[in-house]
């Protein structure tokens, strides 16, 4: 028995084209409550979870919990700016492969140079660049995951006919998985260098202002 190409590869190619994508101009114009913004997030995310009755995708406590560890800047008279919502995007995204940490340390020079700035390049402007990659990006994976699902197929000639299917869709699960850890573990490294490169230029910063001390002493 081989594994049914068909039907599986099909299913997991026509629920990565269910994947949402939030436009800005999708996004109200106007500042929302919390109960508002949490609305919005499940409404046009909903889709896109594992079970969509169940998963929920952004709760009062997360926003919260968000602000108290620097993620999002906090609201003005208790509501949300449009660039708050951006900011819950990226969250949202980032959240499943990423912790807290790294999310801040991620987040926190796009919030400083972007986040309700007068300049015409806002933060608006940084989630329409990245976000429209989207496309090309899911055409590219979606010819990964079909080769790598031909490669599965190619697998266990050997074994048992009775292990053969379940075996095969163990080796697919494994070359996703190994992709994944490999990127996760890019972005960790990455995430890792800017942080060294702030705390390098923090120290070159706080030694001139040691020295401008003296000199002027």
């Amino acid at each position: 028995m081989t594994i049914d190409t068909e039907n599986l590869l099909d299913s997991i190619l026509e629920s990565m084209n269910r994947i949402a994508y939030i436009k800005p101009e999708d996004i109200p114009d106007i500042d929302l409550y919390m109960d508002q913004v949490t609305t919005f997030m499940e409404t046009h995310l909903k889709s896109s979870t594992r079970n969509p009755g169940e998963d929920k995708i952004l709760t009062k406590t997360m926003i919260n919990n968000y602000a108290k560890n620097d993620l999002l800047p906090p609201p003005v008279k208790k509501k949300y700016s449009k660039e708050h919502v951006l900011l819950l995007i990226f969250i949202y995204y980032y959240k499943g492969i990423l912790s807290i940490g790294d999310i801040q340390q991620l987040l926190e020079p796009i919030t400083k140079k972007f986040f309700h700035t007068d300049r015409a390049f806002d933060l608006q402007a940084v989630y329409e660049e990245v976000f429209g990659l989207e496309q090309a990006q899911t055409d590219v994976l979606k010819t990964d995951i079909a080769d790598k699902f031909k490669i599965a197929e190619q697998t266990f000639g050997d074994a048992p006919e009775e292990s053969r299917e379940s075996l095969r869709m163990f080796s697919f699960i494994c070359m996703l998985s190994f992709d994944v850890y490999m990127k996760k573990l890019l972005i960790e490294k990455m995430i890792d260098g800017m942080a060294e490169g702030k705390d390098k230029a923090e120290r070159k910063k706080a030694k001139k202002q040691e020295e401008s001390s003296q000199n002027e002493e």
